[in-house]
């Protein structure tokens, strides 16, 4: 009896639990949350006061014992009882006003390539303590190649780099599983960081993790544009202690980011010189494809031209392709069956 109610009330939902932003898809209904990563917990009491939106505005402006957590860390879980909060505020709001327990729904989530066993199981535990019946795990270069309608479950390669906040996965995929891969902790968090170490270094102002990600979206590039770009940066002084505004050009952040840029494109090279001649012929064929947020980043796509030889793509809509794909897997689970990184528990997908 209860197994009839839940297929017939529970609602499927497909998350992409990210670093930086968390995104929700309910079946039939497309994307219905899109926040950041971030939870706002006070220190004193463990209570929970934000999550998303409103925990971020926190960031770099709390009394101390209020803390704006991020509890994935490059791609994994880092604080496990954060994340488990975090989920369950994702699921209570898409069954808000609904009289069917959330404890019914079926969940997909997202997780980067060439994770442990230990780190699927923290994400697969997490989501269940947060109320999910079912919990199926997929890869991210899966699901962003599926929510980019890439023809990956044929006998071609298709060559995808997934830019996130934590994590950049590079994966040759075919015949709906992974060739090869590589998850590469340097990605959208790291560029940032690489700007406030910059920042601090060359002009001796201290800024918070909101201004560099701010002036990386305004100004950053991966190669040097038509014309120079400059924009206002206001921090701390660091010999005088006392706030201070200074102008830093397009080629000032070009050059923080220079030596995480030069990191990403070595491990990209490598994953070409390790894939098979036939599928890498397809490849040069069908060219590379880039998703993620870090596939906004002014020039990516030609700094990876220049060093590929290879046509590269920013597909539409970057930010939500892993999304997007695992919408389409709850669509049909049945096609997509053995696309799920089914990690602990063989669960019945009808």
């Amino acid at each position: 009896m209860f197994k009839r109610l839940s297929k017939y009330f529970s609602e499927d939902i497909a998350i992409d639990l990210g670093t930086a932003n968390s995104l929700v898809y309910v079946k039939n209904k497309g994307i219905v949350i899109n926040e950041p990563s971030v939870v706002a917990v006070n220190s004193k009491t463990g209570q929970i006061l934000a999550v998303g939106n409103e925990a971020k505005k926190m960031v770099g402006r709390t009394p101390s014992h209020i803390q704006a957590i991020r509890p994935l860390v490059r791609g994994v879980v880092s604080d496990f009882e954060v994340t488990e909060q975090m989920l369950r505020y994702f699921l209570e709001n898409v069954f808000q006003k609904k009289y069917v327990p959330f404890s019914w729904a079926r969940v997909i989530i997202g997780i980067p390539s060439r994770v442990t066993e230990v780190e699927k199981k923290a994400v697969e535990d997490a989501a269940k303590n947060a109320g999910a019946r079912e919990v199926f795990l997929i890869e991210q270069p899966i699901a962003a190649a599926i929510g980019a309608r890439l023809p990956i479950q044929e006998a071609k390669g298709n060559f995808i780099i997934d830019i996130g906040g934590g994590t950049t996965d590079i994966a040759i995929l075919s015949l709906g599983g992974i060739v090869i891969s590589e998850s590469l902790k340097v990605a959208g968090d790291r560029l940032t960081e690489d700007i406030i170490s910059h920042v601090q270094q060359k002009f001796k102002l201290l800024i918070g993790e909101r201004t560099a990600e701010e002036i990386k979206i305004a100004i950053g590039e991966a190669v040097p544009g038509k014309e120079k770009k400059v924009a206002a940066l206001r921090g701390r002084n660091l010999a005088t202690g006392l706030p201070e505004e200074i102008i830093v050009s397009s080629d000032d952040i070009r050059q923080a980011m220079d030596k995480s840029l030069k990191q990403m494109i070595d491990s990209i090279k490598i994953i070409i010189e390790a894939t098979p001649p036939e599928i890498l012929a397809d490849v040069m064929t069908s060219g590379v494809y880039l998703v993620g947020g870090g596939a906004l980043l002014r020039g990516i796509d030609s700094l990876i031209n220049q060093a590929t030889k290879m046509q590269v793509k920013i597909i539409e809509d970057p930010l939500t392709a892993v999304v997007r794909g695992g919408g389409i897997v709850l669509e049909d689970l049945d096609i997509f069956r053995e696309t799920l990184a089914q990690a602990h528990i063989n669960q019945n997908l009808s």
